[in-house]
């Protein structure tokens, strides 16, 4: 069925050997001469995703770390591990041939170089429905070439041998990037990232700056209720009474509701919590309609 991931269950050589067997294997075959601490990166990848590590699914990419002011090695996928995925999920229908620009001179440290301009790929998907989508990535030689040193603009040794064909490595790792979000993600292939420097992830997320909090605070400081003067807490008090004495409200609850509309002095918050009653007080319901009302009207003036 399209879009349906084949499982490979057959054994690989993380089950077939033992970590210092593979370690051995890997840095006198695959990875001559890497560090044994790449090496073990290369291992914890490939446990991590269930790839064969004799397949050589990830490079191990040396790249200038400009935190750290040094080199570092990054485990990467390879282009050919996105074919692989892509190729298992039984949608793939193709990957066309690379259309090259037009081949233009670079000058690059006073020196020229004649190379593609740019490169054009197409992976086509079948989707659900049956159709045959098409993914087409361009990239331009200029924004993805290797160079030979952190120092240097020239490119490096393969992609003067060949910048043709590690232009098109990037092109169709993006086109099947397009296709195939579920599979290869987000990461960049090691002929991406060949010959760049390595920066760690900046936290973008937008800050609240400390002048505006206390900005804020301060306009907080500066909210007030209007003042129950005497004139109007001696036109309410009958009607609050009412409501506290019928025992459908206490004191300290009426209080807190007044206090969110109006500012009380304290001899008028000591008036309001002495009319607290028994809770067995008769409920002249008729007056605590009216008290009711008045008290969830009032603004005062």
């Amino acid at each position: 069925m399209a879009g349906e991931v084949v499982q490979i269950h057959s054994a690989t050589a993380l089950t077939a050997m033992t970590e210092a067997e593979l370690v051995t294997v890997l840095q006198t075959s695959l990875y001559p001469g890497a560090n044994i601490n790449s090496i073990k990166m290369v291992i914890g990848y490939c446990k991590a995703a269930n790839l064969d590590p004799m397949q050589k699914p990830v490079h191990i990419v040396p790249m200038w770390d400009k935190n750290a002011k040094q080199m570092r090695d990054v485990i990467m996928p390879g282009v050919g591990l996105y074919r692989t995925q892509a190729a298992r999920s039984n949608a793939l229908a193709g990957i066309s041939e690379p259309e090259f620009g037009p081949m233009v001179d670079i000058q690059l440290d006073s020196m020229s170089y004649k190379v593609p301009e740019s490169c054009r790929v197409v992976v086509r998907r079948l989707l659900a429905n049956g159709v045959v989508g098409e993914f087409a990535a361009v990239e331009y030689w200029i924004e993805n070439y290797a160079t030979a040193g952190k120092d240097s603009l020239q490119p490096n040794a393969m992609w003067k041998k060949r910048p043709r064909g590690q232009l098109a490595k990037c092109a169709q790792a993006q086109a099947l990037r397009m296709a195939f979000p579920e599979m290869t993600g987000s990461a960049p292939t090691a002929d991406e990232m060949e010959g760049k420097s390595f920066e760690a992830e900046i936290d973008i997320t937008p800050k609240t700056s400390q002048p505006a909090i206390e900005a804020a605070k301060e306009v907080a400081k500066e909210v007030h209720f209007p003042d129950c003067t005497p004139e109007i807490f001696a036109e309410k008090k009958t009607g609050w009474r009412q409501t506290v004495q019928s025992g459908k409200k206490t004191a300290d609850d009426l209080l807190k509701m007044l206090s969110t509309r109006a500012t009380f002095t304290d001899a008028q918050r000591k008036e309001i919590l002495s009319w607290d009653v028994p809770a067995d007080q008769p409920d002249p319901d008729d007056e605590f309609v009216a008290a009711m009302d008045a008290a969830g009207d009032y603004v005062p003036q």
